[in-house]
């Protein structure tokens, strides 16, 4: 009595022929035609789509990363030369250059290095735009700055304070500074928490002196 062979368990060997030139499947089996011509059909459809596939994980461009760097470094110079009669657009659009450059970095290159570009870029920018007095503008960037880089970024969460500040939204700056001092915390927080708690304390005194004259 013969035992039924398990197909799972079972290899049968198909004549299949692969065109070298074409790359189509074919074989003698008329059975096998149908399938073999939807395969090599499905197979040229897929070819003729553009890859979205990254390559194999890579050192970082060194090239794209000088470029940011000369960016910032020249958007630095030029906002120190800027007279303070004059806006400083050439700082501006240096730093978004820059930005833009690090913002479109390759998928597959490390997304914690985008961060730290943008970080410095969005907090060069703000700044930029303090001196501009586009406070709007300032505290958006410090925003982004923060968001990129929450801990260790002081600048930022001053710049933000200060231009709620300069727009007259006292209670959103004293909310703001507190949550950047309470993020930061108080190790190795050196000049920039000093700048921080600077900020809280005025903004504590104007409301303040805004709650006593309420109260006549």
């Amino acid at each position: 009595m013969t035992t039924p062979t398990d197909p799972l368990e079972t290899f049968t060997q198909l004549p299949l022929h692969l065109d070298p030139t074409s790359k189509s499947l074919s074989s003698p089996l008329p059975n096998l035609t149908a399938p073999l011509t939807s395969l090599t059909a499905l197979q040229r459809s897929l070819l003729s789509i553009p890859s979205q596939t990254p390559p194999a994980p890579a050192a970082t461009n060194p090239k794209r990363s000088a470029q940011i760097s000369k960016m910032r470094d020249q958007g630095n110079l030029s906002l120190r030369k800027t007279p303070p009669s004059q806006h400083p657009t050439e700082a501006i659009q240096l730093y978004t250059y820059g930005l833009e450059m690090a913002l479109t970095r390759p998928a597959w290159e490390p997304s914690q290095l985008v961060r730290e570009e943008a970080s410095l870029l969005y907090g060069n920018r703000a700044q930029a735009y303090m001196v501009g007095q586009m406070w709007a503008e300032g505290a958006a960037d410090a925003e982004a700055s923060v968001e990129c880089k929450r801990q260790g970024n002081g600048k930022a969460w001053w710049r933000r304070g200060k231009c709620l500040v300069e727009m007259g939204r006292w209670k959103e700056a004293q909310l703001w500074v507190a949550e950047g001092l309470e993020v930061e915390g108080e190790k190795d927080g050196g000049k920039e928490r000093e700048e921080l708690v600077g900020l809280g304390k005025e903004i504590e005194r104007f409301l303040e002196e805004e709650k006593r004259k309420e109260g006549r």
